[in-house]
């Protein structure tokens, strides 16, 4: 499974990032390649289009209902209803949050029936009932957010190399939706929009990076990526944050890097890197090890 960061400034883009947007990527038994997006924030169509065209998309999982994290699927919704040369699939699978469509709907001031449903096919996420795509199985859980049902989404995929897990919090304070959701990830893509002792009479709506390590060693996560960083935010104070809670891997998501997650090792095999970014910057390519 491969994991391709969009965008990932918090809660507005940056101007070197547009919002939340990750792409994974894996192969069925069939040799298909299959492309899941989580999230589509404020710039991350036109940044999508460096990496895939758009008729690559087989589902979007949306955590929650806020711009930040689901507005630039209005752009899609022009992209695939409006294009001249022909929409050359079917409706592209939705799924997050009930009322998506009209949410969706009035951002164009259209009509919520039928609204975006001809060229999105919705499906509302039911908590902890999960939904196969391929290779991939996803399971929502509830987390705690100001919006309505926001969820943390934990993602098992089975290809070819074996099984691998991720979970990606979405935007959530620290709670038990989000360690069970998270619980023995070989990744754990997390948001750290706060910071200790900035934002501490802020709870209920964002994590801090100490508290993005705490839900990762309750979890018994592998690697911890860190995410939804605003543009206020220093990186490696909110890397700093979560070491003092998790002894494992903390990175922070870069835009254009491709993070591969490998099967655990079996218990008898030498330890080896099991995840690895590439980043182009210049020519040749930079790779960074977060655990090895």
């Amino acid at each position: 499974m491969r994991l391709t960061v969009i965008g990932s400034s918090g809660s507005f883009p940056g101007p070197s990032s547009p919002a939340s947007c990750y792409m994974l990527s894996a192969e069925d038994e069939q040799g298909k390649t299959w492309r899941v997006l989580m999230d589509m924030g404020n710039g991350a169509l036109g940044v999508l289009q460096r990496h895939i065209q758009l008729e690559d998309i087989d589902a979007i999982l949306i955590s929650h209902l806020h711009p930040d994290h689901c507005i630039d699927l209005s752009g899609l919704h022009v992209a695939v209803k409006w294009d001249p040369r022909g929409w050359p699939k079917g409706r592209i699978p939705l799924y997050g949050p009930d009322h998506i469509n009209e949410y969706l709907s009035a951002t164009h001031g259209l009509d919520p029936e039928p609204g975006m449903s001809t060229e999105f096919e919705y499906h509302s996420w039911v908590e902890q009932q999960p939904v196969s795509i391929g290779p991939f199985t996803i399971t929502p859980y509830r987390v705690v957010h100001p919006s309505k049902d926001p969820y943390a989404l934990r993602v098992e995929c089975r290809d070819a190399h074996g099984y691998t897990l991720l979970c990606y919090s979405g935007d959530t304070d620290l709670c038990d939706g989000l360690v069970h959701a998270a619980a023995g990830a070989d990744l754990f893509l997390c948001e750290a929009a706060y910071q200790e002792g900035r934002d501490d009479a802020l709870r209920g709506i964002h994590l801090t990076g100490l508290r993005a390590g705490q839900a990762a060693k309750e979890a018994g996560v592998r690697n911890l990526l860190l995410t939804h960083l605003p543009v206020w935010n220093d990186p490696d104070i909110a890397v700093a944050e979560a070491k003092q809670a998790f002894r494992g891997p903390v990175g922070v998501a870069e835009v254009g890097a491709t993070y591969r997650v490998h099967p655990r090792p079996e218990p008898h095999n030498p330890p080896t890197t099991t995840l690895s970014a590439i980043a182009r910057v210049d020519p040749p390519l930079r790779t960074i090890v977060l655990e090895s």
